[in-house]
């Protein structure tokens, strides 16, 4: 069973090889990043808002914000003011509708951006509940090998190894780096998100805009895509 209400980079670890569907479309996570509510590069940074709201609902909420101004990015709601995006997926299910959302565009689920839009995902679906109803997540069945690395395109807390990624996949959004196997780096990134925790808001407050994002930096996996420039 996934647990939501846990350390943020364990909810990203673990919804690795997860299935997830949204309205009879989706597959396998292959992708993630997680996001802390101390986190520099986090929307959540400076505290709620109405446009963060969904960020602070229930744990197992549903996330979705504007990139720009024309990409919709799903991300999982863990611990109030905590989230992970999703990056990228395997399609498996509602493949024929999927191409009819991107348009004939490939890969389908590569990059956050066109997995929102590969997905049917809009603004109306924040604070909705990944219960079964429109959005479900089935945990995955067997143990994977993951890939772990940072966070890509962002400029604070740019060093914390919080993007995980199926070790072998194809259809990642980008490449990791060398040496990003091993349950190392994955110790690190819990170990990092525990220190920040305890930090509290000192993580850093400088250099954070007004509206501290999911995320910040492209959309998808490299630039010249849909969402590929900086923001």
């Amino acid at each position: 069973m996934l647990i939501f209400d846990q350390e943020i980079t364990g909810l990203a670890r673990d919804l690795i090889g997860a299935r997830l569907f949204v309205r009879g479309t989706g597959g396998m996570v292959l992708e993630t990043e997680a996001y802390g509510r101390n986190d520099p590069a986090s929307h959540s940074f400076r505290g709620p808002s109405t446009r963060n709201a969904a960020m602070f609902g229930p744990p197992g909420s549903v996330y979705v914000y504007l990139s720009y101004g024309c990409h919709l990015c799903l991300n999982v709601v863990g611990r109030a003011g905590e989230a992970v995006l999703i990056r990228a997926m395997l399609p498996e299910a509602g493949v024929a509708l999927m191409r009819e959302r991107r348009r004939g565009g490939a890969p389908l689920l590569a990059g956050p951006g066109r997995t929102g839009q590969a997905l049917g995902i809009g603004l109306a679906d924040n604070g909705k509940r990944f219960d079964g109803a429109e959005f479900t997540l089935e945990s995955r069945t067997e143990a994977r090998e993951l890939l772990v690395g940072p966070r890509i395109g962002i400029t604070r807390a740019a060093d914390l190894p919080w993007r995980f990624g199926l070790a072998e996949a194809s259809g990642l959004s980008r490449a990791f780096p060398a040496q990003a196997r091993g349950n190392n780096l994955a110790r690190r990134a819990f170990a990092t998100s525990r220190a920040g925790r305890a930090s509290g808001r000192s993580a850093s407050d400088e250099g954070g805009d007004t509206d501290a994002r999911a995320v910040e930096g492209t959309a998808e996996g490299s630039r010249g895509g849909p969402g590929g420039q900086t923001r």
